[in-house]
């Protein structure tokens, strides 16, 4: 197969900055999409994956699933996007499409497993997916997306992660005008969460252990600000919400939370991977028929769905553009949630 050496910026350990290196990319096959890369969004998941803190990374780390540019080539056979089009590209580059999730427009839960767009290993080149801190991406048409040309695409790239990981569960859990909404946590995942429910016509109310954030969460369009460490706001909101959007990225006990759910009220964490501390106490879920569960990207179709619904909106996510060559300082801004909300590359900076 022939590929094409293009700049990009990856570390080669966990312990070493990001920097400019080569990567290559797969020449256009008949089904696939070139994309010059203009934006590129910065997720907590880049920062972990680059210094190796779940395991399992293969270097060089490329970070970057939450792509935005314009179509420069495509395959023979593609039909979804022509030369000159706004795309955008999330967090998956390929799956199965035959399995029973896939059918469903799951590929996100693809049950061989699907290919993320960085650090997964590459079904065509035999190396690991590199990400969207590089000149340009080749991905099958199926895995790109559509980007509303009236939103400005440096603030829809981090739709791709934080907006889709947030979209997913307002939809599977219906919610819709009148409904009942918490989000916990307000950060690159949590804001887009408050403007998505409010936009749905949800009620919404932001769980802060922060008094400082009210204004700003009400701003966003949250309706009430509850400060999860004083009991009497607590108390207030017991038996209220249908769902509650966990963002929290750290190890912390949701048991103050699962009385303020209504009667067969969820909670779904979105924002952390691992055990939960303490011991989940399941005597208010068995009395209330009440659920923590857990969710994650959504599909495309679903994705699509989401930018469509941001375009009639008029919602994107609140940003702030940085160079490549900033990057290493904004994953250490990023550590003491140092950003509103949400860090996106300009990536004419490494194309200079």
């Amino acid at each position: 197969m022939q590929t094409e050496s293009i700049k990009a910026f990856g570390t080669e350990s966990p312990i070493a900055d990001l920097k400019e290196i080569a990567i290559a990319r797969r020449s256009v096959m008949p089904t696939d999409v070139a994309i010059d890369i203009l934006y590129c969004g910065v997720c907590h998941s880049d920062l972990h994956t680059a210094r190796n803190d779940w395991g399992g990374s293969e270097y060089p780390v490329v970070p970057g699933h939450e792509i935005v540019g314009r179509v420069i080539n495509i395959g023979s056979q593609v039909t979804k996007v022509k030369v000159g089009d706004l795309v955008g590209v999330g967090c998956m580059v390929d799956s199965c499409r035959t399995c029973e999730s896939c059918q469903q427009d799951l590929e996100q839960y693809c049950l061989t497993g699907h290919t993320g767009t960085y650090n997964d290993p590459d079904p065509h080149l035999g190396t690991q997916t590199y990400g969207g801190y590089s000149e340009k991406v080749v991905v099958d048409e199926h895995f790109v997306l559509r980007v509303p040309e009236n939103l400005d695409p440096a603030a829809v790239a981090p739709l791709l992660c934080a907006g889709i990981t947030t979209w997913s569960p307002l939809k599977h859990w219906n919610v819709k005008e009148g409904s009942k909404v918490a989000v916990i946590g307000l950060g690159g995942l949590g804001h887009m969460a408050i403007k998505l429910a409010k936009g749905l016509g949800a009620s919404v109310t932001l769980f802060s252990r922060t008094p400082e954030k009210s204004g700003d969460a009400k701003v966003l369009g949250a309706d009430e600000v509850i400060i999860s460490t004083d009991k009497a706001q607590m108390k207030s909101v017991r038996g209220k919400f249908d769902l509650i959007i966990d963002t929290v990225p750290y190890v912390h006990d949701v048991n103050p939370y699962i009385s303020t759910l209504a009667i067969s009220g969820t909670l779904v964490l979105v924002g952390y991977l691992g055990g939960l501390e303490p011991v989940l106490n399941t005597v208010p879920m068995i009395l209330g028929r009440k659920s923590v569960s857990a969710s994650v990207i959504g599909g495309i179709a679903e994705t699509q769905e989401m930018l469509d619904f941001c375009s009639e909106h008029g919602i994107v996510s609140d940003i702030e553009m940085i160079k490549m060559q900033d990057i290493n300082e904004a994953y250490e801004r990023m550590l003491k949630s140092d950003v509103k909300y949400r860090f996106v590359i300009d990536m004419a900076s490494l194309k200079g």
